[in-house]
């Protein structure tokens, strides 16, 4: 009986081969021997199945044996190397009785719960708080969801901090022509540095101031229409001359009766027409008897100004002519008689640079006395 080993048996071959008809080739037998350069090794012929191994043989390996890995230099003698890996260690290792999740899944893992230390060095699991931690937090968020309430309530109760400012102030302007001296708002004396012709520097002095009246003959017809519709609360007017009394000039502050909306709808309507600019909308002067103002009449105005503010119910203008009382055939407003270039009588005299100058520092006093400096002196 042959060894199981052993390659099949091939059966042999006949010496004899036909010969092509027709060809006349000599018979195989008188061929020429093969040499060993013209002959190649046979190949063994592999079975469709592989032979079964007798019972109890191990089977083989998948892969050749591994060879030992030799030791580290300088390593402990008894130092082993490691070994191939364990499959039961491996991700497609089917687990153990009872814990088997399933064929194509993977083993569970799961991993013990940290552990931390308290004050007195005993272990204990973290992400626990203790009491007294648990007590401090909820005091916190309460003190913490206290204030922010407090915050969002006195918000509501003030309301818009810069909107009730404004409102606060525009309403305190409006009480200032019986809460604040007259020495506050038409000081004795008026620094005007860099106000005249060229930044040249003024200096005024007040002459006359008179009595707060209402708006009854204070202006001409037509310009008391145009100030009807925010009303006359109050009229303050005072008279200053230069340093040369040369020129004197009456200065006028109109607390209205309108509120913000009010008053600016008119500021619009002087910018929009420009109203400011019409010689038949010049206010009238203030002369006192016995000052350099005393021949100041309506003939006499050279030149004015006329500002309707919005942030206070007041109207600020000053208008400005000769102390000799001479008279003036062609005003010309504060804007152009200060142009550049200007050759009118107004405008050389600097009359134009007196209204303006004067009107402006008044404003500006007025606005640090209510505290509405939002807008540039006009």
């Amino acid at each position: 009986m042959p060894s199981p080993d052993a390659p099949p048996a091939v059966p042999p071959q006949s010496a004899h081969r036909p010969t092509a008809r027709g060809t006349g080739a000599p018979p195989a037998t008188s061929r020429t021997p093969e040499t060993a350069s013209e002959t190649t090794t046979r190949l063994r012929a592999v079975p469709a199945d592989p032979a079964p191994r007798p019972s109890g043989a191990s089977p083989a390996p998948p892969f050749p044996p591994r060879r030992p890995t030799p030791a580290p230099r300088g390593a402990d003698p008894a130092y082993a190397p490691p070994g191939p890996a364990d499959p039961a260690l491996s991700w497609s290792a089917p687990m153990t009785p009872g814990r088997t999740p399933g064929p194509g899944r993977r083993p569970v893992v799961t991993f013990g719960e940290p552990e931390g230390y308290d004050a007195d060095a005993r272990p204990r699991p973290l992400g626990r708080r203790s009491r007294s931690q648990v007590v401090a937090a909820a005091a916190c968020l309460v003190l913490g969801t206290g204030l922010i309430s407090g915050a969002v309530a006195g918000s509501w109760l003030a309301g818009d901090s810069g909107g009730s400012g404004a409102r606060g102030g525009f309403a305190a302007a409006g009480d200032m022509w019986h809460n604040v001296p007259v020495d506050q708002l038409f000081p004795p004396t008026v620094q005007g540095k860099g106000a005249g012709p060229g930044d040249a520097d003024r200096s005024w002095t007040r002459i006359a101031v008179a009595p707060d009246s209402g708006c009854d003959d204070a202006f001409d017809p037509l310009l008391r229409k145009v100030l009807a519709p925010v009303g006359c609360e109050r009229l303050l007017r005072a008279t200053y001359t230069d340093a040369t009394q040369s020129h004197v000039t009456t200065v006028g502050l109109l607390f209205t009766k309108a509120d913000a909306a009010g008053t600016a709808s008119l500021a619009r309507r002087f910018d929009r027409e420009r109203l400011d600019r019409r010689t038949d909308l010049m206010p009238l002067p203030y002369a006192a008897k016995g000052t350099a103002a005393a021949g100041f009449g309506a003939g006499q105005r050279a030149s004015w100004v006329i500002s309707v503010l919005t942030d206070a119910p007041v109207v600020v203008y000053a208008v400005s002519g000769w102390a000799d009382g001479r008279a003036v055939d062609t005003p010309q407003p504060a804007e152009e008689a200060m142009e550049s270039g200007a050759t009118t009588a107004p405008a050389q005299a600097g009359l134009g640079h007196e209204a303006k100058g004067l009107a402006d520092r008044v404003e500006r006093g007025l606005r640090k006395k209510a505290g509405t400096a939002t807008e540039r002196p006009s």
